[in-house]
């Protein structure tokens, strides 16, 4: 082969070589290529004068750069994808772990209440000989959790409307819960019929017991209209 022959190939394996990188360049939206692509164009025909053998080395070493250039901005898209992958799952995380901290606070706030509450008896209020309404309200929300008086109050209204001293004439039942019978009350204390403290306690251990708790006595009551 002649030194013309050689240097020509030489050029032409630089160029296509050049064209490639000149057309993932301009794929990739490098304005700097465009140049490099139109001189690679203009001197395509000197790939005519190379062997065929070399043609294929020339060509195979164009495929490489172009796998490279392929492969590394494969790279980068995954690593991105890692990247908020990653971001979504700590944020979801914390936003779980912040529930949970919530949550158990709330449980210990609720459990410190209740066993405030089951502290509390007849004779932790002054004996009165009549009590008004909201007296007896202020004693429930003192004995009862705070998270359960709503229910444990919606249940006396239906029931008593908060009289403590009411009796169902027809069937005897008695107070601010209408116990029937309503010596039912006296295993809170001897002084039920005239002492609302005690009934309110007899009323929280009843729907304690019975349904586990105010609000699962009240979803209960709701569907039956009796506790």
């Amino acid at each position: 082969m002649s030194l013309m022959s050689v240097r020509g190939f030489a050029v032409a394996s630089a160029t296509a070589v050049t064209a490639v990188g000149s057309v993932v360049g301009v794929a990739s939206g490098s304005a700097a290529q465009t140049s490099d692509a139109e001189a690679a164009a203009a001197d395509s025909t000197l790939l005519a004068d190379i062997p065929a053998g070399w043609q294929a080395q020339v060509q195979t070493a164009s495929l490489t750069q172009q796998a490279n250039v392929q492969a590394i901005q494969a790279d980068a898209s995954a690593k991105k994808g890692a990247e908020e992958s990653a971001r979504k799952a700590a944020a979801k995380s914390a936003i779980e772990k912040k529930e949970a901290a919530e949550k158990a606070a709330q449980e210990a706030k609720e459990r410190a209440e209740a066993k405030a509450a089951a502290s509390r008896d007849s004779s932790s209020f002054p004996v009165q000989s009549s009590y008004t309404v909201a007296q007896i309200q202020e004693m429930a929300a003192q004995m009862v959790p705070s998270g359960q008086f709503q229910c444990f109050s919606n249940i006396v209204d239906h029931e008593s409307s908060w009289n403590y001293q009411a009796v169902n004439a027809s069937s005897g039942a008695y107070g601010l819960f209408q116990a029937l019978p309503g010596s039912k009350l006296s295993s809170a204390g001897a002084d039920w019929q005239t002492n609302p403290a005690t009934q309110i306690k007899w009323g929280l251990n009843y729907m304690n017991g019975v349904y586990g708790s105010p609000c699962e006595a009240w979803a209960f009551w709701q569907a039956n209209h009796w506790y």
